[in-house]
């Protein structure tokens, strides 16, 4: 990674530049701005995560390159959030969409602003610069969305395949933390009262996603995929292999019908041009060639690059983190691609794709299967990578190759089964692994089914007992060559704890017949596309005060038999040298299940934030826990504030939630 300090302009920073919009609410931004370019493009980063503390890093290496190249760069508190005023309601409402139309409008009527405007972002500006994109605002040209997805029930952190993410919560709890910082004290007198008011406000979110078990009008709202041809603007779509969010890229440039590429790397959960696993991309670079293009009207290449980029990764050996993916780029000039073709290869008793024949295969899992599948949206840089899947296999039904040939797996697999359950509400988890000749297995996608959405997400209903019923499973999307004389495995569980919530009673299901649509494309011989090497604006300057450490543990309680995953992610504390302000934080989880009682799962969270600025010591402790019976989810939550030692406000919530075919 190369750090760029000389630019074709210097760069212009204002810490904090007041937005007021229409209601009277002022938003905090931070801008960038080329010195001596005249009117310029602009473009817009639209985020929660606190422009001051939370995204400062990550922003330091990236807008000041956009704006040396001549662009205004404006990174924009939300409402509620950060240094901005207001009050937060909930992700992607339709307060935050119509705020961020009105920031656009604002920027394009700037003297110093050329009248077009850029959107990008990562995770929730991907997501909220595609429903912008949406809504038209007359002044966005472009948007670049990373990590994000085109179907909000389907395709984040709430559910999948109709099951209850436990990540819900998860994210839910890194909210219930993340809302409740101050502002920073330096930039207001009036901090202390909009903290407050912030905390008495603040809403906690798990519960309000619970309310909507079904993909109703809450889920359709910001889902771009209810109507692809209202996004006109044109679309950069990156993602990772290593991310959850693997499906929207291709979901996007085979639906839009406005200029898009995509690119998939084998990243988690980060920007490309610092991301891990390697290889890193330029992708500022990348995006210059973008913004250049759609918002400057420079002939750059871009309308020629392929329709879809993904890097095919090497099958490599199982383990919980990776450094880096050996593999090569590869490049589809239109997606889908006609080269691609569906392999079927039919599920027998123990095999796959070795003939058919009649089977009655019991699947009756543990609630503790799962163990090995890492953690849903890998991000926090330690050990989150599914590892070995063998403990898991050994607790499923699996279907294994014959020794394959090479094989490039490029798309979304399918599963087609029939199945027989004794219970009305029960659910599968399907992977599709890679077996070394030793018998190591590693993940190579997922996915999982309600069975109770079987004939769809918005009308769930019951199982028939005891009758067969057909049923098909859609895996995430992968790039991914298995090396010949390996061997494919299909292993389909009835649980997969941690990462869904289990349903209401144990079940068995007889498989009984099923088939692989596995997507084939002809082996690649070698890399057919390359990007720059990865350049950066220069770094923050940081001085540590705690290091930053992670932890991910299992333990198995002897006694009762009770199975637990612990995560500790210490992220330590620094000092930001520009500003002088001084943070930290640590997250803590804990989900406990009896291999034997669904109803014993329970999920605790429990971050603290840290705040200090010239003798103010500012700190929150944020808990929440969920569980179940058979017929009601239970959620508490606790927010408590202090400044120094003092107590200075202190929450209690307090939620049930009926269990809706689920």
């Amino acid at each position: 990674m190369t750090t760029v300090t000389e630019f074709p302009h210097a760069v212009t920073e204002v810490p904090d530049l007041g937005i007021v919009l229409s209601d009277g609410c002022r938003l905090s931004a931070r801008v960038w701005r080329p010195e001596g370019a005249g009117p310029v493009p602009a473009i817009l980063e639209f985020l929660p995560y606190r422009k001051r503390d939370g995204t400062v890093v990550r922003d330091a290496l990236t807008h000041p390159y956009f704006a040396g190249h001549g662009y205004a760069c404006l990174r924009v508190d939300m409402r509620g959030n950060g240094d901005s005023h207001g009050l937060m309601d909930d992700e992607y409402s339709p307060q935050e969409l119509a705020d961020a139309c009105e920031v656009i409008a604002w920027i394009a009527a700037q003297p110093w602003c050329s009248g077009a405007v850029g959107m990008m972002g990562i995770s929730w500006g991907g997501f909220n610069s595609l429903q912008v994109a949406a809504l038209q605002p007359e002044a966005l040209k472009a948007i670049i969305t990373l990590c994000s997805t085109v179907d909000r029930y389907a395709d984040d952190i709430h559910y999948k395949g109709g099951c209850l993410l436990n990540e819900n919560l998860g994210w839910g709890a890194t909210m219930w933390a993340y809302s409740s910082r101050a502002p920073d004290p330096a930039l207001r007198n009036s901090w202390r009262e909009d903290w407050i008011a912030r905390l008495e406000h603040e809403p906690f979110l798990p519960a309000v996603w619970l309310r909507h078990q079904r993909r109703d009008a809450y889920w359709r709202h910001g889902s771009v995929c209810e109507d692809y041809s209202a996004i006109k603007a044109a679309v950069l779509a990156v993602g990772g292999w290593g991310d959850s969010y693997k499906n929207a890229v291709p979901q996007l440039v085979a639906n839009i019908t406005a200029p898009v590429k995509g690119i998939v790397g084998p990243w988690v959960h980060k920007y490309p041009h610092f991301a891990v696993p390697e290889p890193r991309i330029g992708f500022l670079q990348e995006a210059l060639r973008w913004w250049d293009r759609w918002l400057k009207g420079a002939e750059t290449g871009v309308d020629d690059d392929p329709a879809y980029r993904p890097y095919l990764m090497d099958g490599v050996r199982p383990a919980s983190w990776y450094d880096n993916r050996p593999g090569r780029w590869i490049a589809e000039p239109v997606w889908p691609a006609p080269g691609i073709a569906v392999a079927e290869l039919p599920l027998s008793d123990g095999r796959l794709g070795q003939g058919g024949g009649a089977f009655a295969t019991l699947v009756a899992s543990p609630q503790s299967c799962g163990a090995a599948g890492g953690e849903y949206c890998a991000i926090w840089l330690g050990p989150e990578m599914p590892g070995d899947q063998r403990g898991d296999d050994a607790l499923s039904a699996c279907f294994d190759s014959a020794p394959m040939a090479e094989t490039d797996i490029v798309g979304a697999p399918v599963l087609r089964l029939r199945l027989t359950s004794d219970r009305p509400v029960a659910q599968v988890a399907v992977r599709l692994n890679h077996i070394h000749p030793d018998g190591a297995s590693t993940r190579i996608t997922w996915g999982v089914l309600n069975l109770t959405h079987r004939a769809g997400h918005a009308t769930p209903e019951p199982l028939p007992v005891g009758q067969a019923v057909e049923v098909e499973v859609p895996l995430d999307h992968i790039a991914y060559r298995l090396p010949a004389g390996h061997r494919l495995r299909v292993a389909v569980s009835s649980a997969y704890w941690p990462m869904i919530w289990p349903a209401p009673e144990p079940v068995s299901l007889v498989l009984s017949g099923g088939t692989l649509a596995l997507p084939v494309r002809p082996v690649a011989a070698g890399a057919e596309w390359s990007f720059a090497a990865p350049e950066t604006a220069k770094p923050l300057g940081l001085r540590e005060i705690r290091p930053a450490a992670h932890v991910r543990r299992s333990e198995t309680d002897q006694r009762t038999g009770t199975v637990s995953l612990v995560i500790e992610d210490d992220f330590g504390m620094a000092e930001n040298l520009d500003h002088g302000l001084i943070t930290g934080s640590v997250a803590r989880e804990r989900w406990d299940i009896h291999p034997d009682d669904p109803l014993s799962a329970r999920g605790d969270c429990h971050w603290t934030e840290e705040m200090i600025r010239d003798g103010i010591h500012l700190r929150t402790e944020a808990r929440c826990r969920m569980w179940s019976d058979a017929t009601t989810f239970h959620l508490a939550a606790e927010l408590d504030a202090y400044e120094g030692d003092r107590l200075v406000l202190s929450r209690e919530v307090r939620e049930t939630v009926p269990r809706d075919h689920l």
